[in-house]
């Protein structure tokens, strides 16, 4: 896995072990020469990730639309910054240029990426390690949504265990890097979509 996309906040939340552990995985994406795709910014935890990757000698390489630029937020010591038309091409750029997905705390930007590249996954688009660091509990909500979207019969068991979930970052990168992926859906195909 030499590339991951992380999708996070563009602020830092309301409790500092979120950008504590977004620069502490900065810096394990670093110290094991893995790529960091991500959304450009300097600020908010992605700016925290970018900064643990970039402090360790590591690869960056930042997209942003180019309506953000104006705000002037993207990150100035970037390995890589690529600007794209609009956020569609962003997420495109995004998966293309990564060969793994982790999600850290976020807002509505944060979920909406994440579940753009997990539906993705189920329908056999790519077949990459999908995680999520639960830092202090973060996505607990979230995961008995997930349980329950099984239980009422609309995902199926299968598609939600394809997610990594841990709030340690050595497990998240040991669960990605020994990552099994499903098989790919004979009911679907790329020309279909």
């Amino acid at each position: 896995m030499d590339s991951v996309v992380v999708f996070c906040g563009s602020s830092e939340g309301s409790n500092g072990k979120y950008a504590d552990d977004a620069y502490a995985l900065g810096k394990a994406l670093a110290e094991q020469q893995t790529r960091l795709v991500y959304g450009g910014a300097k600020i908010g935890i992605m700016g925290k990730v970018a900064s643990g990757v970039l402090d360790h000698a590591g690869n960056v390489i930042g997209i942003i639309p180019k309506f953000l630029m104006k705000k002037e937020v993207f990150h100035p010591g970037l390995t890589e910054l690529i600007i794209t038309t609009d956020m569609h091409e962003r997420k495109l750029k995004m998966h293309e240029l990564s060969r793994g997905i982790i999600m850290l705390p976020g807002g509505y930007g944060t979920l909406e990426e994440f579940f753009e590249m997990l539906t993705w996954a189920q329908l056999g688009l790519h077949q990459y390690p999908i995680a999520i660091l639960n830092t202090d509990g973060f996505y607990d909500s979230l995961l008995e949504m997930l349980e329950t979207m099984v239980k009422k019969g609309f995902v199926k068991r299968e598609n939600l265990e394809m997610l990594i979930v841990s709030q340690s970052i050595t497990d998240v990168l040991d669960g990605m890097r020994n990552y099994k992926p499903l098989p790919v859906p004979k009911w679907i195909t790329k020309d279909q979509v």
